[in-house]
């Protein structure tokens, strides 16, 4: 990978940085990476947000979808640049699907079987059907769960189940806070891939 000479020498030095992730598989150079850029990150996803989970969240699947594509970034512009923007479009995809579910509550959608039905927003105190089904969605929820391995299992289950946030998982596991963050991320991703192939299989 050439060095741009037009790049400032922060960015140069970024894609030193790259080659040797890329080249040597080096895990020093990823947490550099990491170090360098997790703050701007964050703070530009909570702007987009304006939540702090969400955000810290963002950033880790901003970081992973990075480094899983690292081989991916030319040297045509800054490494920065190319993160951002990964980030950012992870971050918009996140609201649009988070508008759509909202949104979704009072328009009509297909039951399976053929026919329309619609979901009136009343109450905020969920009637007993609307209870019947969360439960339903948890029972889900846990069977795929159950399916991680038992450090990922107990992660998501402290996480989504007990709504700890990453500093009490961080000192109750007595990990390191990037330890619990990024295995948080791979919990989210073996949980999706188990979500997929159970779609898939219907």
């Amino acid at each position: 990978m050439d060095v741009e000479s037009h790049l400032s020498s922060k960015a140069q030095y970024d894609i030193q940085l790259v080659t040797r992730a890329v080249e040597k598989h080096d895990q020093a150079a990823y947490a550099e990476l990491l170090d360098r850029y997790k703050e701007s990150v964050y703070f530009l996803l909570l702007k987009m947000v304006n939540n702090k989970d969400d955000a810290e969240d963002l950033t880790i699947e901003a970081f992973g979808k990075a480094f899983k594509n690292i081989a991916q970034y030319t040297p045509n512009y800054a490494f920065s640049t190319w993160l951002f923007r990964i980030a950012t479009n992870n971050c918009i995809d996140f609201i649009r699907k988070k508008r759509t579910v909202t949104l979704s509550l009072d328009r009509t959608f297909n039951n399976g079987e053929g026919s329309e039905m619609t979901m009136d927003v009343r109450s905020e105190t969920p009637d007993p059907e609307e209870t019947m089904i969360r439960k339903q969605k948890n029972v889900l929820m846990r069977s795929l769960v159950d399916k991680l391995k038992p450090r990922y299992r107990t992660l998501i289950e402290l996480r989504y189940f007990q709504e700890l946030s990453y500093e009490e998982i961080a000192e109750r596991l007595d990990l390191p806070l990037g330890t619990v963050k990024a295995q948080l991320f791979r919990s989210r991703e073996f949980l999706y891939n188990i979500i997929r192939n159970q779609q898939e299989r219907i």
